[in-house]
């Protein structure tokens, strides 16, 4: 995926969603364990060749199979702490991951609410949505861009 330089020109923070992103969307089911886990083709490169450019580069990622008791808490921060060591191996790099693993649609913190991405502001003062970017795979992730006042782009 290329991102235009137009928007490189106007986005210093990138927002990724998780599943269908940077790892291989399991329809029907949850990425569970390690064991699961694959990187989408290409992202690695990616990741890598956008790593220099953006200030801020945040996972945002509803993992609703916590809440309902198919992984554990420590199962999801194996995965991400393996997930994260490849990145960094391949010469990327990812700044923080935010998770909401509530069942109900209705939470603030699952996309497409914006609860996330207003943490990620608290966290990282300088981060501006006008100024951000999410790559996502589904309609909730262009909803979550639409209601923060980001660009989105569909990752392909």
């Amino acid at each position: 995926m290329t991102i235009p330089q137009d928007i490189l020109d106007r986005c210093d923070t990138l927002f990724l969603d998780r599943d269908g992103v940077v790892n291989v969307w399991l329809p029907g089911d949850y990425v569970k364990n390690w064991s699961e886990f694959s990187f989408n083709p290409g992202f690695l490169d990616f990741i890598g060749q956008y790593s220099r450019h953006f200030r801020h580069i945040i996972i945002v990622t509803n993992q609703r199979g916590v809440g309902r008791g198919l992984m554990t808490e420590s199962d999801l921060e194996d995965i991400h702490a393996r997930m994260l060591s490849a990145i960094a191996e391949s010469g990327g790099r990812i700044d923080r991951i935010y998770v909401c693993t509530a069942v109900s649609g209705s939470d603030p913190m699952r996309k497409p609410g914006k609860g996330m991405a207003l943490q990620a502001m608290r966290d990282f003062p300088d981060i501006t949505m006008q100024r951000s970017l999410m790559i996502g795979d589904q309609p909730s992730d262009r909803q979550f861009a639409e209601n923060c006042g980001m660009e989105f782009l569909l990752w392909e």
